[in-house]
């Protein structure tokens, strides 16, 4: 019946009605918990969609997931260009909760890389990233590339999801010189910590902090799909 289904509503047009349960009971001669287990099944599939009140309709498409987006792709969408300036690049020990976040041994060898992010000429973010020595080997031993991204994906290691969490706080000292905060002003920033996942594999720990007057982040939400 599900297969009946199926071939009944592929290629039509979204709210197009699926067949009732009470048209299917007739044809098939079944139950309508029958009939219902497998309009639900497509439904979960994300070909039918109910609507309360109204019945079962030929579902929209689903919007696909949104690409995790670097600091350098989310300048670009907004015209302008992204700057880096390398405050730190070293070998470290990894402490308790960048071994963690990173799934390594606390005191692992990893890579510590602290930068000053700018945008259209003025100072946006101060981010350090932490990595394992795998992910991009000899990245100390060159000039360190502009784009993270642009590096893990050469890689084949381009972040597929993250998860993020965003956290309202105020700028140390350090940040607020190097984010161009006046003397006496107040200096709100927004925390962005970043564990970046490309399929099972964490590629990328990361914290920064943002002036929340130079720079809005924008979360895509919706149903998971």
């Amino acid at each position: 019946m599900r297969e009946h289904v199926r071939k009944l509503v592929q290629g039509a047009a979204p709210g197009t009605p699926a067949p009732s349960e009470r048209e299917l009971v007739s044809q098939f001669g079944v139950a309508r918990m029958t009939v219902r287990q497998a309009l639900d099944a497509l439904v979960v599939e994300g070909l039918l969609e109910r609507m309360p009140g109204r019945g079962t309709f030929v579902a929209r498409p689903r919007r696909q997931q949104t690409q995790v987006a670097s600091f350098s792709e989310a300048v670009a969408r907004r015209g302008q260009v992204a700057e880096t300036v390398t405050l730190l690049a070293r070998v470290e020990q990894a402490g308790p909760g960048v071994a963690r976040a990173l799934e390594v041994e606390a005191g692992s060898a990893i890579v510590h890389w602290r930068r000053l992010r700018r945008a259209g000429g003025e100072a946006i973010c101060v981010q350090d990233v932490y990595l394992a020595p795998d992910v991009l080997p000899g990245v100390l031993e060159s000039v360190m590339p502009e784009s993270l991204y642009e590096a893990l994906c050469l890689r084949g290691l381009r972040p597929t999801w993250s998860e993020d969490s965003i956290q309202a706080d105020l700028a140390s000292d350090e940040e607020r010189e190097l984010l161009d905060f006046a003397a006496g002003e107040l200096a709100p920033v927004l925390r962005v910590s970043r564990r970046a996942v490309h399929g099972e594999r964490v590629v990328e720990v990361s914290r920064s902090a943002y002036r929340s007057d130079r720079f809005t982040l924008y979360l895509q939400l919706g149903p998971s799909s």
